[in-house]
């Protein structure tokens, strides 16, 4: 369902479609029905946000084994499967490391979160808000951070089980550097720095400016590497050889943004990230506890690109977690 959402997106026509599959989807990995017995039933409808075209492609995966849907999509858009894709387990994925509360754009408090997270077995959740930048999203500075820390603390208290790891989803400003100071950056469990404005920046100066990004000391990850909404939005155009061998040789993740709306890095482009020695990460980027169902809902993506489990930091324990180079 998840891939089906995404390659309509592809088409701007079918983008109320693509939001069906999408929310089915998201229903079928927060309810995890027992889809087998209701299509013996033939009550597949009764799963929320499942009507009776999404049905008929859900039944005849379930009899198939395969979407005939899904397979003419493929074509159509000419993004076939491939017979080199990586096996990757969702129940060795020990966390997320990007997350929003509502101390900047979330809808969820610290605490609803980190209970989220437990109830998936997250070994470790980041908390990521964003930085000062964007001014609608009330992001973070120094300040605000340090107030944000004790609030962290108190819920550590609350949620054991589950590590929570401050952190900054940083904004990359027009000319590569970044929203907040290195002194600030350097005290954080995670920094994930991620092109928000600007997107159509001419070639060339946006591979400056992703270089200088992936090239300061204290980026841990390069959240939605192109900021693309597919169907809605272009994402950035740079030299992404030169940008991704550097995030390889620099020991800088490159993120797969789950959310359906992006769904950033492509299997295409992280494919190619791939073959230059980049690792990843793959995050939900979730604002609610709900949200946390984005992974399930992508990790095709990463099977698609061929990557293994060992490129991936969230299939890391958390003392394997090195965020520091």
């Amino acid at each position: 369902m998840s891939e089906i959402g995404y390659l309509l997106r592809q088409d701007p026509e079918e983008r109320f479609r693509a939001k069906a599959f999408s929310a089915a989807a998201w229903s079928l990995a927060l309810r995890r029905p027992n889809l087998v017995d209701l299509q013996r039933a033939e009550n597949l409808t009764s799963i929320e946000g499942v009507g009776e075209g999404i049905a008929k492609v859900l039944s005849d995966l379930i009899q198939t084994g395969q979407s005939r849907y899904l397979n003419r999509l493929r074509e159509q858009f000419k993004q076939p499967a491939r017979d080199d894709e990586s096996d990757l387990d969702l129940s060795d994925y020990q966390g997320d490391i990007h997350s929003h509360t509502n101390w900047s754009d979330g809808r969820a408090t610290m605490l609803e979160m980190a209970r989220g997270a437990k109830a998936l077995g997250y070994s470790y959740l980041g908390i990521t808000d964003h930085s000062p930048r964007i001014t609608v999203v009330h992001g973070l500075n120094a300040e605000r951070l340090v107030a944000q820390s004790h609030e962290m603390a108190e819920v550590q208290r609350q949620v054991d089980g589950v590590t929570l790891l401050q952190g900054i989803e940083v904004d990359i400003l027009e000319d590569g550097s970044l929203d907040l100071s290195d002194a600030v950056l350097e005290i954080l469990d995670i920094v994930i720095a991620s092109p928000h404005v600007k997107l159509r920046q001419e070639p060339a100066a946006m591979t400056e400016r992703m270089m200088r990004a992936v090239s300061n000391p204290h980026v841990d990850v390069i959240g939605h590497p192109t900021g693309r909404r597919p169907g809605s939005r272009e994402g950035a155009s740079y030299d992404f050889e030169l940008v991704f061998r550097e995030a390889a040789k620099r020991g800088v993740a490159l993120e797969i943004d789950c959310d359906p709306a992006r769904m950033d890095l492509s299997p295409e482009m992280a494919r190619l990230a791939y073959e230059f020695g980049c690792s990843f990460a793959i995050d939900a980027d979730a604002h609610a506890p709900a949200e946390f169902a984005y992974v399930p809902m992508a990790l095709w993506m990463a099977r698609r690109a061929g990557i293994p489990r060992d490129r991936i930091l969230n299939f890391r324990p958390l003392d394997e977690l090195t965020m520091t180079r």
